[in-house]
């Protein structure tokens, strides 16, 4: 599909993103409310996926699924700002309250920083993932389907599911001062894994940035935290769904079914976009089998 939207510069380009943000962002809190805070797991579907579907109309009219790139960045924290306003705390004191303060502040951060490293790179309107462009080859359905299947709602639900332990930590009310002393050691583990996992996808993206802009084809960069992983934001970014996990539970143990959600981009990373990855950088890069003997997929190597 093409469109006159691919065609404006870069400049445009951000502004016709940061509208359709709005309406996203003004989408997901008409379809949140419609629900209610009541059912926060529902409300929060709901919401994300009428997000989606006002990002999904203007992709179709921009010719260009990308513009769903700063979806995974930008709605998590859209939600934590709802849940956090329209809650009723007034019953919580004590470590439930820091634990809601401080989960919406780690969340913000990993937003706003996730968020500006895809703003630094994107070129603009002109530019579409090469994977999206993949799936439309591929996938024996018409691009608008897999756009709107693959693109749109794989990755809805799948951040939808993986939600749920920010729903249990911001939304919990039942009236205590805190929670029992030993889950404190787990919420503190929480927030330093989800801490670090921000601080490794900064580290990683910063050395990424700066290899792009020195590269030759064919190049890999193998040196900072690519030296020890071969995929330190990918571990970065499970390591933050992770650590949301472990504040849930610390607040409320019945909440160890939301430990789906950090599965489930577990299991995506691990059986799509990592493999996927390391197909196109093996293609293009000669020397990517010896690198990739070198050093771990994930886990980083001690040195």
């Amino acid at each position: 599909m093409i469109s006159v939207l691919t065609h404006l510069s870069r400049g445009r380009s951000f502004g016709v993103i940061v509208v359709a943000y709005v309406i996203a962002v003004a989408a997901f809190v008409a379809g949140a409310s419609t629900v209610g805070i009541d059912s926060p797991e529902w409300a929060i579907l709901v919401g994300y996926l009428c997000s989606t579907a006002a990002l999904y109309v203007i992709s179709q009219i921009a010719g260009n699924g990308s513009t769903f790139d700063a979806w995974w960045s930008v709605m998590p924290p859209a939600a934590a700002i709802w849940m956090t306003l329209v809650a009723d705390h007034t019953g919580d004191a004590g470590l439930t309250v820091a634990a809601r303060w401080v989960a919406l502040l780690l969340v913000l951060a990993w937003g706003v920083r996730l968020t500006a490293n895809w703003a630094l790179g994107w070129p603009g309107l002109e530019h579409e993932d090469w994977r999206y462009r993949k799936l439309y080859d591929d996938t024996p359905l018409p691009r608008w389907a897999t756009s709107l299947l693959a693109v749109h709602l794989f990755p809805t639900l799948t951040v939808a599911l993986a939600s749920m332990p920010l729903v249990a930590v911001l939304t919990r009310d039942d009236g205590s001062s805190g929670w029992p002393t030993g889950s404190t050691v787990l919420f503190v583990a929480g927030v330093l894994v989800c801490a670090g996992a921000v601080l490794i996808e900064h580290l990683a993206d910063v050395e990424l940035r700066a290899f792009n802009r020195r590269k030759q084809p064919g190049d890999i960069i193998d040196s900072g935290w690519w030296g020890r992983s071969r995929h330190p934001n990918y571990l970065g970014e499970m390591g933050f769904w992770w650590g949301l996990g472990l504040m849930a539970l610390a607040v409320d143990t019945g909440a160890w079914w939301t430990l789906l959600g950090p599965i489930a981009i577990t299991v995506m990373f691990l059986t799509a976009s990592i493999p996927l990855l390391e197909t196109r950088s093996a293609e293009r890069r000669p020397g990517w089998d010896a690198y990739a003997a070198r050093v771990p997929k994930l886990l980083p190597r001690v040195r």
